[in-house]
């Protein structure tokens, strides 16, 4: 059976439209999770303990899913504030924003119960922290 040469080129011609119809893309961003993380689980904050800050439970994302891991002390830093890791919102999914210790801002005034700026006080984010979410 002979094709004749238009039908041919009309064939040829649509080939390329219908392999463009069966292409699935898909674009993962590093860092961020499509599905957003469970209700955080309640735990009970253990009383306070010398020396250390209690760090609540968090859920993680590991291989695909996310997996529950509970709290734990750890050592207290002089000076610094513990801020909690915590999921945020991105473009696109979630994303996870690291635990850090931040310097503490104001000192309490021993007599009075007043904060003032003293000597460690800092109002200076090093470049790129700010983005970041540590300052």
């Amino acid at each position: 059976m002979r094709l004749s040469a238009p039908l041919l080129a009309c064939a040829l011609a649509a080939a390329p439209l219908c392999s463009l119809a069966q292409v699935s893309i898909n674009i993962n961003v590093p860092g961020v999770v499509a599905v957003a993380p469970p209700a955080p689980r309640y735990e009970p904050v253990p009383p306070p303990r010398a020396g250390y800050v209690w760090v609540p439970g968090v859920w993680q994302y590991r291989q695909n899913a996310y997996a529950w891991h509970q709290g734990y002390w750890e050592p207290a830093r002089p000076d610094y504030v513990y801020a909690p890791g915590r999921w945020v919102r991105a473009e696109g999914g979630w994303r996870w924003v690291e635990p850090d210790w931040k310097p503490a801002k104001y000192k309490k005034d021993k007599h009075h119960g007043h904060h003032d700026r003293g000597d460690d006080y800092h109002d200076h984010c090093p470049p790129g922290q700010a983005k970041k979410g540590r300052c």
